[in-house]
């Protein structure tokens, strides 16, 4: 006899009407594409499984008090509350992965400069700070693709595959991003040189 493969729509509904098996099977079929995903950002195997756990409790909760509404779309929902946990993990920690050196001329990438002064040091982490508190201005997928590919060093393609959009339209939000960036940093005459 055949076994029917159930639909996570499925199995979210055997879970909420007390098969406990059902969760096991939706967190076996998609622990490691969000284990993944949150690895991706932080680059961290312990603060990723810290964030996993967070994010399947979240999930729980969720589901066990009747407020999951996104039928037939578990792993997107699962995946946006894994993403908004890493967000607030670099938000609480005041400090973000710093980009390794690319060819591409990075305006955010923190150097460290050898033979740099005490004065220069606090310069250049007033202006680390200045930006963060740019990106925070920017709207959330602005800022979401800002912070994936400035800090985290995500390729465009991969910005697209785990924000879900097309690579043109996450260059778009990174351009419309800069645009206002620029802006606020002409409104504010906010200076951005580095020592």
């Amino acid at each position: 006899m055949r076994t029917k493969v159930l639909t996570d729509t499925e199995l979210v509904h055997a879970y909420q009407a007390g098969d406990e098996r059902a969760f096991e099977t939706l967190l076996q079929r998609h622990k490691r594409k969000v284990w993944s995903h949150v690895y991706l950002m932080v680059r961290d195997r312990e603060v990723t499984d810290d964030l996993f756990q967070e994010a399947f409790i979240k999930v729980v909760h969720t589901l066990k008090t009747g407020k999951y509404n996104e039928e037939g779309k578990f792993l997107p929902w699962v995946m946006r509350i894994a993403h908004n946990l890493v967000i607030d993990h670099f938000r609480r920690n005041k400090k973000m992965p710093m980009l390794r050196g690319t060819d591409d001329h990075d305006v955010f990438a923190t150097v460290a400069q050898p033979g740099q002064n005490a004065e220069q040091r606090m310069v250049n982490v007033q202006i680390d700070e200045d930006v963060r508190k740019l990106i925070d201005h920017l709207p959330g997928e602005q800022r979401e693709v800002v912070v994936m590919r400035t800090y985290l060093g995500m390729s465009f393609k991969e910005i697209a595959e785990h924000t879900g959009v097309s690579i043109n339209t996450a260059l778009g939000r990174m351009r419309y991003a800069l645009i206002n960036m620029r802006k606020l940093i002409k409104a504010h005459d906010i200076h951005l040189e580095r020592a």
